[in-house]
């Protein structure tokens, strides 16, 4: 028997369960993907001197991760020339923070998101910003802190706190589980690995046989079909019956097995139409207590430098009088801009971060609003002569239709249910003695490295191998 699988979207998930079934000897499969394009949320465009990522744009550590494991055979990685771990800090007023401060103060965090680690050894209902802020006030009131400046350590943990939510793209730290955010793991070695001047997007050109020009990338290649977006799964149409997929273009595709790949966020806004009959209840907890961020990136490319060289960037911390003015005007969204940063291989660049509920609303503006006050920004606390740019490209995640946002996080309503993203990866078969036939692959899938490209590549190889095994060894010459 050769099973007709579909999978739906051609994401990093998406293309990682198709060459890992091909590989395995699977030929009657077929890819879907509503973008003209493959990637999902890697993506990678020229802009500048070079090329940008407005998605994924480090692989997070070495070791046994997957992005790593695949990439390092080519020389294609580099320690990043940022250290996003240097919190240089500027104050509203334009006033430099001591590093000798920061440093300082980011040992207490760090002190602190260690111990957390044993604290959150079991659900406890409490959120890791709560936990975050509590500890952090105890230990400024300790007397050997007595010489630091509260105002400042008020501000510095403000920053951070946005900091992290860049991390886990949570709107705010107080969304997250604490038991959740150490369920997470980081893969050993260093977590900002650059792609040199290639991007994020050389690992799609790795799966797809580019680099060592195999069979199996020609093989997927001819499987991927481009703007070919699904409006509904009927999973269980009858007992003996296919699967039928149903796409926005009237066409209707049968399959014996379906791996669904779509954005946590997609599910949210569509799974009571995209799927029928309606998911089972461990999927539908899932989905509704887990959540996907929005996080974005605001490049601008200007003339030439007008920072010095080896410069860090700076993150950016508002009195409270500065935060007042700036939350009571229309460019409210201004105070989640946390940091900006130079870009590697791109001399002239500097990229601005954004999370939560500005970043969505950001989406919605135009782009010369979003500049003007970017521009305040910069100039307000750096106090250069900063000149206007050349070009300017806002990430939109969340309005684009096919994703709805960055990446996916743990949150302390998934706690409080008792949801893991294990459940929302739980395969849907039609009775308990049936083989699957509808399996979710992703990064918000994988209970370790959800949010992550390397978490991603994980679950689609999963589901790839939980089909496989249903069926006897193939005969992978037969093409």
């Amino acid at each position: 028997m050769d099973p007709k699988i579909v999978i739906i979207g051609a994401g990093v998930a998406g293309i990682a369960a198709a060459r890992k079934l091909l590989e395995r000897g699977f030929r009657n499969i077929l890819v879907l993907e509503a973008e003209n394009r493959i990637g999902g949320r890697i993506q990678t465009i020229p802009f500048g001197a070079n090329v940008v990522d407005l998605g994924a744009q480090w692989c997070h550590g070495e070791g046994t991760n997957a992005v790593y494991q695949l990439a390092r055979q080519y020389n294609l990685l580099q320690v990043a020339k940022v250290n996003y771990h240097r919190f240089d800090c500027i104050q509203s007023n334009g006033e430099s923070v001591p590093t000798q401060l920061t440093d300082y103060l980011i040992v207490l965090i760090k002190g602190i998101l260690k111990a957390a680690e044993v604290d959150f050894k079991n659900p406890n209902g409490i959120s890791l910003g709560a936990y975050l802020s509590k500890r952090y006030a105890e230990l400024l009131d300790d007397p050997k802190n007595s010489h630091i400046d509260r105002e400042i350590a008020s501000q510095f943990l403000e920053m951070y706190m946005k900091f992290e939510c860049s991390y886990t793209a949570a709107d705010s730290l107080s969304d997250i589980s604490g038991f959740g955010y150490c369920t997470y793991l980081e893969t050993e070695g260093n977590q900002h690995l650059s792609w040199k001047n290639k991007g994020f997007s050389t690992l799609l050109d790795i799966l797809m046989g580019k680099y060592n020009g195999d069979t199996i990338g020609r093989l997927l290649k001819r499987r991927i079909l481009l703007k070919k977006k699904v409006k509904k799964i009927l999973w269980n149409a009858g007992e003996n019956s296919k699967v039928l997929i149903k796409c926005e273009n009237e066409d209707v595709i049968e399959a014996d097995h379906v791996i669904c790949t779509v954005s946590l966020g997609v599910l949210k806004e569509c799974h009571k139409h995209l799927f029928s009959p309606e998911l089972p209840l461990h999927n539908l907890r899932a989905i509704e207590s887990l959540k996907l961020g929005t996080v974005n990136k605001l490049f601008l490319e200007f003339e030439k430098a007008f920072w010095p060289i080896n410069w860090n960037g700076f993150n950016l911390l508002w009195s409270e009088e500065d935060l007042t003015r700036i939350t009571q005007s229309k460019d409210r969204w201004l105070e989640d801009v946390f940091g900006f940063y130079p870009v590697d291989y791109q001399p002239n660049v500097l990229c601005g971060w954004i999370l939560g509920e500005n970043a969505r609303y950001v989406e919605s503006l135009p782009e010369n609003e979003i500049l003007d006050g970017l521009m305040f920004l910069l100039r307000k606390f750096l106090g250069w002569n900063v000149p206007c740019p050349l070009r300017f490209k806002p990430t939109k995640w969340y309005t684009n239709s096919n994703f709805r946002g960055s990446y996916s996080y743990f949150t302390l309503k998934a706690e409080q249910a008792g949801v893991t993203p294990a459940d929302l990866a739980r395969p849907v078969s039609r009775h308990s003695a049936a083989l699957p036939v509808l399996l979710f692959a992703g990064e918000a899938t994988h209970e370790s490295y959800y949010s992550t490209v390397h978490g991603a590549i994980e679950t689609g190889w999963r589901e790839a191998n939980r089909i496989a095994s249903f069926y006897p060894a193939r005969n992978k010459s037969h093409l």
